[in-house]
């Protein structure tokens, strides 16, 4: 009895390390790919109305000569980032459009508006910059690389990209009055639910930047689990990482989104200590 329960299990955990080593087929890889274009163009669509307190914080450095230098200085020496500030924001998600309203800077009440904000700030977790990758005008390139465990999700590793002709993605830079934009090629990866089709994590990275636009690198990404907004779970953002470098300084914002609730006229958060 013992011996038959060993065999099986032995049996089962060979086909399931099997499943995870085996190749995904073209064929294969191309359905998912389609499955995960469905949901990913729907995916605004399918979400309530809510709000919820999005935690941003930004910080910058001085940058190195090259752009490639300063992304390995910045993964080996974390404290190489300088803090700026801490934002504080109510976004409410109403008929697929946001909102930001910001409520606390550096955790104390302020009347600015967000859309006044110096420095980085960003927007389209969900489903702009999903959007961007899936919709069929991008004739974005996928190939699927490997298996990944993504929170308790067999997800598959792909990566992709466009080209300048056919992208949606555009890059600005300068200050009020004097903003430059330009429409890039841009990179990145996904990690797609086998099961479901979701993208459970992407990066968005640009490409050949404009001289003008004086930035060596753009670069935004992802991660998305399941939230319970009024009673039912929805994929939704749980943390974004946006990064610029040009060559005078470098910022990245750390993004955090918390406390989903159903949006209503008079819908309010708490913003204690430590939200």
């Amino acid at each position: 009895m013992v011996r038959a329960f060993a065999a099986a299990l032995a049996v089962t955990l060979a086909s399931t390390s099997l499943a995870w080593c085996q190749r995904l087929s073209d064929a294969d890889a191309a359905a998912l790919i389609e499955k995960s274009r469905e949901r990913a163009l729907s995916y605004a669509k399918s979400l309530p109305d809510f709000v919820c307190t999005e935690v941003v914080r930004r910080y910058q450095q001085n940058r190195p000569a090259s752009a490639r230098m300063w992304r390995q200085l910045s993964v080996q020496t974390p404290t190489a980032w300088t803090p700026t500030d801490k934002l504080t924001i109510k976004l409410s998600f109403f008929e697929q459009k946001e909102d930001h309203k910001l409520v606390l800077l550096n955790e104390k009440p302020t009347g600015l508006k967000y859309e006044s904000l110096g420095g980085g700030t960003g927007s389209g977790e969900f489903g702009g910059t999903l959007r961007n990758i899936f919709d069929p005008q991008a004739q974005a390139v996928f190939h699927w690389q490997a298996w990944r465990n993504v929170r308790r999700h067999r997800a598959a590793l792909y990566t992709y990209n466009v080209d300048t002709e056919h992208s949606l993605f555009e890059v600005e830079s300068g200050a009020s009055g004097g903003i430059r934009k330009a429409i890039v090629a841009f990179h990145g990866d996904l990690e797609i639910d086998s099961d479901t089709g979701d993208v459970l994590h992407f990066t968005y990275v640009a490409d050949q930047i404009p001289k003008e636009l004086n930035l060596n690198y753009v670069s935004t990404s992802v991660d998305y689990d399941l939230a319970d907004v009024g009673g039912r779970d929805y994929l939704l953002p749980m943390h974004a990482r946006m990064e610029i470098f040009s060559p005078a300084l470098s910022v990245r914002n750390d993004i955090d989104f918390r406390d989903y609730r159903k949006f209503s006229a008079d819908s309010s958060i708490e913003f204690g200590p430590g939200k």
